[in-house]
C-alpha cells in the first residue's frame, strides 16, 4: 500500500490555477523530492497535504484513507503528517523542551513525563541535549530549525513534509540540517520535500518530480532526472540551476 496519493489534483487562489491536476504516489519509506522554479507549486501540494490548503478538485489519500473527503477528522490527520516550514515556527515564550512536547501532550495526550522523555530522547539523538532548557531566541538559526525538526519528529507521523527547510539558513548552516534529513532517510522515515538543495536532492532522494506551473511535468530517479531529463521545460531549469553556480 502506497502511504499517500494525490489523483487529479487542482488547486486555486481565485482566477490563478496553483496546482493542476496532479498525480502522485509516495511508497514505504520513500524520500520524493520536489523541484522547480518559485512560484511552481511545490509548497502548496505540501499544504494540500497537511490539510492547511484545500483543493478544489481530485483526492488525496493517506494509508488508503481519503484525506480530502470533508468529513475526515483534520487534528487526526495532522497527527500522522508532521511538517516543517523554511520559517521555524517555533513558540519564543517557551524553551525548546516545551515547544517540543506541546503537541504530544495537547494532542495526543501524552503524560508530561513521558514526552519529556521522548523529546530529550530525540534532542539527544540530533545533538541538541544541551538545549533543552534554553529558549528559540538563545539558539542559531540551523538549532532552530533542528529543532522544528524534533518537534515534528515528536508525534511520530507517518508521513513527513520538509518545505525548503534550508533556505532561511546561512550556508554553514545548512549542512548541520541536511545532516538530520539524511540520518530520517537512514532510519526509514517516508517523506516528501521541497529544495534547492540540487546535490543533496540527487544524493538523498529516491524520486525527483520536476514541477512546472502547477503542473508535474516530470518525474523519476535521480539519475534520470539529472542525467537524462526528457522534458525540454527541465533540461532548461537545470541548465538556469547549473549556471547559476546552485549544483
Amino acid at each position: 500500500m502506497t502511504v499517500l496519493a494525490l489523483e487529479g489534483v487542482w488547486k486555486s487562489y481565485g482566477d490563478h490555477p496553483v496546482l493542476r491536476g496532479i498525480d502522485l504516489e509516495v511508497a514505504p519509506h520513500e524520500v520524493v523530492c520536489l523541484i522547480g522554479a518559485s512560484g511552481s507549486g511545490k509548497s502548496t501540494l505540501l499544504r494540500t497535504v497537511n490539510l492547511l490548503e484545500t483543493v478544489d478538485d481530485g483526492v488525496i489519500t493517506l494509508d488508503g484513507q481519503e484525506i480530502t473527503d470533508p468529513r475526515v477528522d483534520v487534528d487526526d490527520v495532522r497527527k500522522r503528517v508532521g511538517i516543517v516550514f523554511q520559517a521555524f515556527n517555533l513558540f519564543p515564550h517557551m524553551s525548546v523542551l516545551d515547544n517540543i512536547t506541546l503537541a504530544p501532550r495537547q494532542v495526543h495526550r501524552v503524560a508530561r513525563k513521558q514526552a519529556e522523555e521522548q523529546a530529550r530522547e530525540l534532542l539527544a539523538r540530533f545533538g541538541l541535549a544541551q538545549k533543552a532548557d534554553a529558549y528559540p531566541d538563545q539558539l542559531s538559526g540551523g538549532q532552530q530549525q533542528r529543532v522544528a525538526i524534533i518537534r515534528a519528529l515528536a508525534t511520530q507521523p507517518r508521513l513527513m513534509l520538509l518545505d525548503e527547510v534550508t533556505s532561511a539558513l546561512d550556508p554553514e548552516l545548512v549542512t548541520e540540517v541536511l545532516g538530520i534529513i539524511r540520518e530520517l532517510k537512514g532510519a526509514g522515515m517516508t517523506m516528501v520535500m521541497t529544495t534547492h538543495e540540487m546535490s543533496f536532492c540527487r544524493d538523498i532522494a529516491d524520486t525527483i518530480c520536476f514541477l512546472d506551473d502547477g503542473v508535474l511535468l516530470e518525474k523519476g530517479s535521480p539519475e534520470q532526472i539529472f542525467g537524462d531529463p526528457q522534458h525540454p521545460r527541465t533540461r532548461d531549469f537545470l541548465r538556469s540551476v547549473i549556471e547559476s553556480g546552485r549544483f
